[in-house]
């Protein structure tokens, strides 16, 4: 394992202080936008913007990068993103606040491309799928740890800004010093939504609404912690944890889903997360002894769901087929983090926090009716005709990746052929 991960070390150095920024920034403008008294439709907006600005980059940003090069554009990026974490701590204005972060958002899309486009040429065949798991491990760690730093400082003061600006710089160093190649020309994925609706209509449309309830609490989750009076460290607490839950709960479910259909798997596991939201909607629990562990029942169902309808959609894709329909479903998943903070900022307006659920719990509960609909229609594939499942990360703001990741995931090809390694779990 240290063999294969000594060539990219500088690079995964880099990537820890890019999602360490990201964590702390993701939770300290809700957290202090809250605290100035932003409606909850400013503070969806937000991510809302947020979303947007990536889902642009990931379609725009491989242009500029191939005019002026991955170190050149990789430190513009990088320096846009440290000069807007510096600006939010200097200039809290609301609507500034909004098109900064669709800044945000577009540039992290460029440095998390060129980042995965990297790692990928230093992989080698044997060593893809140690980097991809050590890739995001090291993407959920970092968002983890920045939104913990959260706890350690006072939100209404410039210091947690300035060390955003810290961090975004540190994660710069690792990749303008490195002495290594650069990697070839970004290419971006286009977005076929009829060919992904024909290959599998429960990941086109489950994968939609994972994105909208993800968005929605990943965006307002902070909001609606800060609006019942929890207290800045709990409410790092109680969003890390969901992501901890959710990254514990992928290998169980997938592996289930190895076993059988896996439409199955999705409609329990988003019961489960409706479940979850329906109890906080009714009980509405104050103290957080009561409150986190529901939440964290919650993540582990939300956020293991977008790996098993990645891994449901290859079931019938095309051989050689998996970058292509991997990276169009995390550019939906992206268009449905943006749906999800536009709604949930109203609804928590209207009925109060506690319906931000609301709106995870429908969009759970229609994914739920929708998996059970379709595995009437078409039969599943044979358990030894599916290729096994394997991790996957679709953040919102904290741990997004872009399609360029996909490319890096043992189960893509290796070959220019559309050959790939049953070994690995890849598709043939």
């Amino acid at each position: 394992m240290t063999r294969k991960i000594l060539p990219v070390l500088s690079l995964l150095f880099g990537t820890l202080f890019l999602f360490l920024g990201n964590g702390l920034h993701s939770l300290l403008l809700p957290v202090r936008g809250s605290a100035e008294g932003y409606s909850n439709e400013v503070l969806g907006f937000l991510g809302t913007a947020w979303a947007s600005g990536f889902v642009l980059g990931c379609f725009f940003a491989p242009k500029l990068v191939m005019r002026i090069g991955h170190v050149r554009a990789f430190s513009s990026f990088i320096a846009l993103i440290a000069i807007i974490a510096l600006l939010t701590g200097m200039v809290v204005e609301q609507h500034s606040w909004v098109a900064l972060r669709a800044l945000t958002g577009f540039c992290t899309a460029g440095t998390s491309m060129i980042i995965e486009s990297w790692l990928n040429e230093r992989a080698s065949n044997e060593s893809r799928g140690a980097i991809f798991s050590f890739y995001i491990s090291v993407t959920l760690f970092g968002a983890v740890g920045g939104q913990m730093m959260v706890a350690f400082g006072n939100v209404h003061s410039t210091i947690l800004f300035m060390i955003c600006g810290i961090l975004y710089c540190l994660a710069m160093l690792p990749t303008t010093l490195s002495t290594a190649a650069s990697p070839q020309p970004l290419k971006s994925v286009k977005l076929d939504l009829r060919k992904l609706y024909r290959n599998s209509p429960v990941s086109c449309v489950g994968i939609l609404l994972i994105g909208i309830a993800n968005g929605a609490y990943g965006t307002l989750g902070a909001v609606f912690a800060s609006r019942v009076g929890l207290p800045d460290a709990t409410i790092a607490t109680m969003l890390s944890i969901t992501i901890f839950a959710g990254a514990a709960a992928q290998f169980p479910a997938g592996r289930l889903s190895d076993m059988t259909d896996r439409r199955y798997v999705l409609a329990a596991i988003a019961l489960v997360g409706f479940l979850a939201a329906l109890l906080l909607i009714i009980f509405r629990p104050q103290a957080a002894i009561l409150l986190i562990p529901i939440v964290a029942l919650y993540g582990a169902a939300a956020n293991s769901l977008y790996p098993i309808a990645v891994a449901h959609a290859n079931d019938f894709a095309d051989s050689g087929d998996f970058v292509k329909v991997s990276g169009g479903l995390l550019l939906l998943y992206g268009i449905g983090t943006i749906i999800g903070p536009t709604l949930g900022g109203p609804v928590m307006t209207w009925f109060g926090p506690h319906a931000l659920f609301a709106v995870t719990a429908v969009a759970h509960l229609l994914l739920f009716a929708y998996a059970l609909i379709r595995s009437r229609m078409r039969a599943s594939r044979p358990a030894e005709a599916k290729p096994n499942f394997g991790l996957a990360s679709a953040g919102v703001s904290q741990i997004a990746t872009t399609p360029q990741s996909a490319k890096l995931d043992p189960r893509a090809p290796k070959n220019g052929s559309g050959e790939t390694d049953r070994a690995t779990g890849a598709r043939s």
